[in-house]
């Protein structure tokens, strides 16, 4: 069983699902819904629909570059079925699709990091902008009263002491 790629938005394409559209030259299109085939009949571009993998990698939305892409690339070389080889491989996509996922979560979280830090800032600054309509204007007078109050107390008990 071969999980094919669709031409438009690149998501997976199951035996028996999907229309494959062939052109003069051979070339065999095949699409996953009938979005992604009128998409392309209308000749729009995959990297400029937001919903694509191909705009969200060329946004830089999503990981680009990585040595676990190599193992998806499609090899046409036949290989003599051994139990074991295929077996050790079916355990080695397991682990590939693990280390996988994890790198694009954290290219995620540091995605998202700058924005959050952006933010942050923002914040801080528009805070600072609009201090007085946070602070209340009689927010530090009671402690200042309090203060007096202390001063004119030990003021008194100054002159008691003297007298």
């Amino acid at each position: 069983m071969r999980v094919e790629r669709c031409y438009f938005c690149a998501g997976p394409l199951y035996p028996g699902h999907g229309v494959a559209f062939v052109r003069n030259d051979c070339k065999v299109f095949r699409f996953c819904r009938s979005k992604c085939h009128k998409s392309f009949k209308k000749k729009r571009n995959p990297r400029k629909v937001r919903w694509t993998k191909a705009f969200r990698k060329a946004a830089g939305k999503e990981l680009t570059v990585d040595n676990s892409f190599e193992f998806e690339k499609r090899r046409n070389e036949p290989v003599k079925y051994r139990r074991e080889l295929w077996q050790a491989t079916v355990d080695v996509m397991k682990r590939v699709e693990e280390i996988k996922q994890k790198r694009q979560a954290k290219f995620i979280m540091n995605r998202l990091k700058k924005g959050k830090e952006l933010q942050k800032a923002q914040d801080i600054k528009e805070v600072k902008q609009n201090i007085h309509l946070i602070r209340a204007p009689h927010a530090g007078k009671a402690k200042q009263l309090e203060e007096k109050m202390i001063q004119k107390l030990e003021e008194a008990v100054a002159m008691e002491d003297s007298a």
